[in-house]
């Protein structure tokens, strides 16, 4: 049943992704043309037109992976404000689950991407032509070899972030930067059981280029409770149960400063994130108290 499930999920969604392909990409294209009010309204039709895909996609999962979605706290969320979404990261499958609970509650999700995406098939050219921007992060070996490099992942986020000023947008944040893994865990010594440790300088560069414009920042807690499942896992229907935590908090004085000039700054920086993640491992202990006592 799992397989037959998976095939008619599978062909569904690559329906899906190619038809609403065609006219994501032609605003894209479209938005080459140097003309500012056009590229705005090709910019607000690119993201209409990957509402809709997002919702095939939701009703795709209904239809044939009967998964169940708790979700708490989406009390307050506007159409019309600017949001920072932090998440924990475990699977492909949690870009899925963000999309289909924030969908049509928040501005769409634009997220932070390594270079390399741009080359996936169909959905490279997708992201492109939404304005995911596509990050290329300076490790600290190549700064040792170059320090003329450093500076450049700022540089690179502000300038995505310019484009994110026009209209009411969200921008997503893996703060671990990599899914989870028992491997990953094991080797970073991380202190968290459930989590690896949180990457400030992903969400700081955010924040520094678009601190006075966000209005919220919005912590999401996924949970598996039956394990950590694949995207073919998800699309057969094995995934039973998902808990979505969200928590919607004001931007603090913590989170808007100068992260690379200011070292105070960032100390204070790395401290607010690290009582986030504390946060988080405690709602993921909490919850997996509860699939226990059933």
């Amino acid at each position: 049943m799992s397989v037959i499930r998976s095939v008619f999920s599978i062909i569904f969604y690559t329906i899906n992704t190619l038809f609403w392909f065609v006219p994501i990409f032609v605003c894209g294209l479209i938005k080459l043309i140097p003309i500012k009010p056009l590229q705005k309204l090709m910019s607000w039709a690119a993201k209409q037109f990957a509402t809709i895909w997002v919702t095939f996609n939701s009703l795709n999962q209904k239809l044939f992976t009967p998964t169940k979605l708790n979700v708490t706290g989406l009390e307050d969320l506007k159409l019309k404000d600017w949001y920072l979404v932090i998440a924990n990261h475990q699977s492909w499958v949690d870009i899925l689950v963000l999309q289909r609970v924030f969908n049509r509650k928040i501005p769409f999700l634009n997220f932070f991407l390594k270079k390399e995406l741009i080359y996936v098939p169909i959905l490279g050219l997708c992201w492109w032509a939404l304005d995911f921007p596509f990050m290329t992060r300076t490790s600290k070996s190549q700064l040792k070899k170059n320090p003329k490099l450093r500076g450049k992942d700022l540089e690179t986020t502000r300038k995505a972030c310019e484009k994110f000023k026009e209209m009411p947008v969200t921008v997503v944040n893996f703060v671990e930067g990599t899914r989870f893994t028992t491997q990953k865990h094991e080797r970073q010594n991380s202190p968290f059981p459930h989590l690896l440790k949180p990457k400030a300088g992903g969400i700081a560069f955010v924040m520094q280029a678009m601190g006075e414009q966000i209005t919220k920042v919005v912590n999401v807690t996924i949970h598996y409770p039956d394990g950590i499942p694949t995207f073919m896992d998800f699309a057969g229907g094995k995934v039973k149960n998902i808990n979505v935590h969200v928590e919607v908090r004001p931007v603090s004085e913590e989170l808007i400063g100068d992260y690379t000039g200011d070292s105070e700054f960032r100390v204070r920086f790395q401290s607010e994130l690290n009582r986030l993640w504390e946060n988080k491992e405690q709602t993921l202990q909490s919850l997996e108290k509860t699939i226990s006592k059933r």
